[in-house]
């Protein structure tokens, strides 16, 4: 395994890998329009341990908060000091903020989470006027669980949809037909499926039995257009991809490091 590099960045990324994420892209702008000098790196961690995790934040002394993505949203937790009333409600956090003594020795390591208002947002702009009652959530990692605390807050019943588990509140892919298709107008994309470079994959569903009535919402947002949400549109959806919701979600992670 790589050991990290060392940077004096002060904002960052861990997860694994991260040659689709346009997180450091985003900030990058962002510190160069508003001057401040600030910097953001991205730590890509083959496995998510203690001594990985110390390593980012010993070699980067200016570090004051970083972002989480798959595949450490929850395996994240247990190296946590403390988790805000929201992460906790979610099960996953992709916020951290750091804090240090004046001598800059880690002080604590704070959770949050940040995609559910992301998510939230980014929603309500694609839907419109529009409010679904209930829908299907595809996956049931980290970013599924903000999708359903989301939804959930918006009085939107959810279904989660995996390859591998069946259970309450939980059904296959092979369980959806035209009924469940109509039954849960709202379908949101919360797997890696599709994500660059492996562009060519996409969730398997029944795609010749969607609708003009289905809204599909994609989180992956590398490439601007999935095959999920192409095949989707072929059958007369609406679709939408997770860049706004990244840039929100970006946003209120900021706003969180520098309490502003």
């Amino acid at each position: 395994m790589t050991a990290p590099q060392p940077h004096s960045a002060d904002f960052g990324l861990i997860g694994y890998p991260l040659g689709h994420s346009f997180s450091k892209m985003f900030f990058t702008r962002l510190f160069e329009q508003d001057g401040s000098g600030r910097s953001y790196e991205n730590f890509e961690l083959p496995e998510l341990t203690s001594e990985s995790l110390y390593t980012v934040v010993m070699m980067n002394p200016n570090l004051k908060g970083f972002n989480v993505t798959a595949p450490y949203k929850q395996a994240i937790l247990p190296f946590l000091d403390s988790t805000d009333e929201l992460a906790e409600e979610v099960g996953a956090v992709n916020t951290v903020r750091i804090r240090r003594y004046d001598d800059g020795r880690v002080r604590a390591l704070e959770g949050f989470n940040t995609d559910v208002a992301g998510f939230t947002g980014a929603l309500l702009d694609f839907l419109g006027d529009v409010r679904p009652q209930a829908a299907l959530i595809l996956g049931t990692g980290g970013a599924s669980r903000a999708v359903e605390t989301a939804l959930h807050r918006l009085g939107i019943r959810t279904t989660l949809v995996s390859r591998s588990k069946k259970g309450e509140g939980i059904i296959s892919y092979d369980d959806i037909d035209a009924a469940v298709l109509r039954d849960n107008p709202l379908i949101v994309n919360a797997t890696p499926l599709g994500t660059y470079p492996d562009t060519d994959s996409c969730p398997p569903l029944p795609y010749g039995l969607m609708t003009e009535a289905n809204y599909c919402f994609d989180l992956v947002y590398n490439p601007e257009t999935t095959k999920f949400m192409r095949m989707a549109a072929e059958h007369g959806a609406k679709t939408s991809n997770g860049l706004e919701m990244l840039f929100r979600q970006a946003l209120a992670s900021f706003e969180i490091w520098t309490e502003q």
